[in-house]
């Protein structure tokens, strides 16, 4: 058998543990780390039992050396567990997380397929609506964005982006809302949102398409904002600012599939970037497989370099590598 990637080792782990127990790990994690895991789960077939042993082990070793472990429990899991795992272990799972966690109506937001957090929005006030976006993770935003039609969607990202702060008492009634509908038991103290940061943030997990169209539409409106937001959208072909240890750190988190992808549709420069911060051996392979490839949809292209730069912002907002600013339209 070959060598178990971690997020294996996680699901492995996982699984051995059992519902219960894996629930009360999995409520501490991220949206992201939950679906890779539970991803991992449902690709796993006939692990020996020694390869169990080994991973329980070595998971105890890790432990064993740490005077506690760093969990980052400011978010929580969208209802991706259902495509993972299926529907009814997933609701399983989220059923004991969500009993056994203080989940204010907003975050339980952050559980919804995006499909259903707009049709909860479509006959809200465009402030309301505003708001709740704000307050999702940039990706499930921008999916929930793409179920408006563009005027909607125009006048929601302006909203967003001339977002500051929002008065605890408004933020506590939109709250109180929700949980009447969610049952949810703890109130936000969020009390910043939205901006022009923000809005690029979304802007950058939108399809390329919708993207430019809303791009054009704010320029017709405001033209200063609309290069605001520009200048802080981060694309892939700005991966040629990043320094070369940056490089390195988001190489080892990318698939060599993803990859060679990825870069069909770069520039020859970003190209010569990415194979210098490789070994020889390694920059020799991609460069045999980019090669080998065929044609490649410009779909295909830019969905691999979105899941890229996605890992790119996950480490800047790690502090893992440091990202530079400003950026243009992607191929």
């Amino acid at each position: 058998m070959s060598e178990l990637t971690d997020i294996e080792k996680a699901a492995i782990l996982l699984i051995s543990l059992g519902e219960s127990d894996a629930a009360e790990v999995l409520k501490h994690l991220g949206p992201k780390e939950v679906q890779k895991i539970g991803e991992a789960m449902t690709q796993l077939d006939n692990v020996p039992q020694s390869r169990v042993e080994s991973v329980v082990t070595d998971f105890l070793g890790v432990v064993s050396d740490q005077t506690g472990i760093g969990i980052n429990n400011d978010r929580y899991i969208k209802a991706m567990l259902n495509q993972a795992l299926g529907e009814e272990k997933a609701k399983t799972l989220i059923d004991r997380i969500l009993m056994t966690t203080n989940t204010s109506g907003l975050d339980t937001l952050r559980w919804m397929d995006p499909r259903q957090v707009a049709e909860l929005l479509r006959y809200e006030h465009p402030q309301i609506q505003a708001v709740v976006v704000a307050y999702l993770d940039p990706d499930q935003a921008a999916s929930v964005l793409s179920f408006f039609d563009d005027k909607v969607r125009t006048d929601m990202v302006m909203r967003i982006a001339a977002l500051d702060r929002i008065q605890p008492q408004a933020l506590q009634e939109l709250n109180d809302m929700l949980e009447t509908q969610f049952s949810g038991t703890r109130t936000s103290q969020t009390t910043t949102l939205g901006g022009v940061r923000h809005t690029a943030d979304i802007m950058n997990y939108l399809d390329s398409t919708i993207e430019a169209e809303l791009m054009d539409a704010i320029k017709d409106s405001d033209e200063g904002l609309a290069q605001e937001i520009q200048d802080l959208m981060f694309v892939f072909d700005n991966l040629l600012d990043v320094d070369d240890m940056s490089i390195q750190v988001i190489l080892r988190e990318i698939s060599t599939d993803i990859l060679v992808v990825a870069l069909k549709g770069a520039d020859t420069s970003l190209q010569e970037k990415i194979f210098k911060n490789m070994s020889k051996r390694a920059a020799e392979l991609l460069r045999d497989d980019l090669e080998a490839k065929g044609p490649v949809r410009v779909s295909e292209v830019e969905a691999a370099q979105k899941e890229i730069l996605s890992v790119a912002r996950r480490l800047a907002d790690e502090g893992e590598i440091v990202l530079g600013g400003g950026g243009e339209d992607m191929i």
